[in-house]
């Protein structure tokens, strides 16, 4: 047996650690239960645009609607189940861009923008495209984002506006081509209020496991009250109420940082005039 070089015997090490490195097992499976939430959240989407096809519009906004709870619920069975997984994530993101980016923009083309041409295909392109981005620009900034706050409107707000103004007008038989330029704008306004820098309210500040005062068990039973009264109308006021609550409060915040700032500095400037004085 002849004597290796050191590089030969650096080679021959390397290769024997490698060896001994456990290999990935391929044949891993993946959590079912909150991934069946996820793919039925899916299939909502996919359901919406389908009804929407056939004219049936009240049905693809109910379908969105339904999403949003199924998407809602996922992420909580899988915490309750320690059932988290980078797949289930990933299988999570593509669903909501599904449900919440594809389909309220197809169902809002069939009900009011084809009539439009250009212009309506490219305000449904416009919102698809703002929903992708949101979606990508959450999942990067997962570990270092306020929880408090979301930075743009949340996708599933978006498309709750875009379904339950379609909602509205199916319940009032309004023909969509009616409206079309309101929707146009609409779907417009939404895709850039996704994308933008204004700082919406996430209320994960609410602790739903430990005690709360009973006048907050008032609000939500008036809450449920007020949505069966008429559901797509509250449902759209309440949604456009949220959407336009992000630039009132980041203009309220920023009013507020820049009078702190001038407090400081006239603060910092009475001392120093003191001392002249003196």
């Amino acid at each position: 047996m002849g004597i290796l070089c050191p590089q030969q015997a650096l080679c021959h090490t390397a290769r024997a650690m490698d060896e001994q490195k456990p290999r990935p097992d391929t044949r891993c499976g993946i959590y079912l239960l909150p991934n069946l939430f996820t793919t039925a959240a899916l299939f909502s989407g996919f359901y919406a645009v389908l009804v929407a096809m056939q004219g049936r519009f009240e049905a693809a906004a109910l379908a969105i609607f339904a999403g949003m709870v199924l998407d809602g619920l996922d992420g909580r069975v899988a915490r309750l189940t320690n059932t988290q997984s980078d797949f289930g994530a990933e299988y999570d993101s593509l669903s909501d861009m599904v449900a919440f980016g594809v389909a309220p923009a197809l169902v809002a083309y069939e009900w009011a923008l084809s009539g439009l041409g250009k212009v309506g295909w490219l305000a449904a392109f416009i919102y698809t495209t703002a929903a992708a981005l949101r979606l990508a620009r959450y999942n990067t900034q997962l570990g270092s984002a306020d929880r408090r706050y979301f930075q743009g409107l949340p996708s599933p707000s978006g498309a709750a506006i875009i379904a339950a103004g379609v909602w509205v007008g199916a319940d009032h038989s309004i023909d969509g081509s009616e409206v079309s330029w309101l929707v146009a704008l609409i779907a417009t306004c939404t895709g850039l209020l996704m994308v933008s820098n204004f700082r919406f309210h996430s209320f994960r500040e609410i602790d739903l496991h430990g005690r709360v005062p009973f006048i907050f068990a008032v609000v939500v039973m008036l809450g449920y009250a007020a949505v069966l009264v008429h559901p797509p109308m509250v449902l759209f006021a309440g949604f456009v109420g949220y959407a336009i609550s992000g630039p009132v409060v980041t203009l309220v915040r920023r009013r507020q940082r820049k009078a702190n700032r001038k407090r400081e500095r006239s603060a910092q400037q009475v001392p120093s005039k003191n001392k002249e004085d003196s």
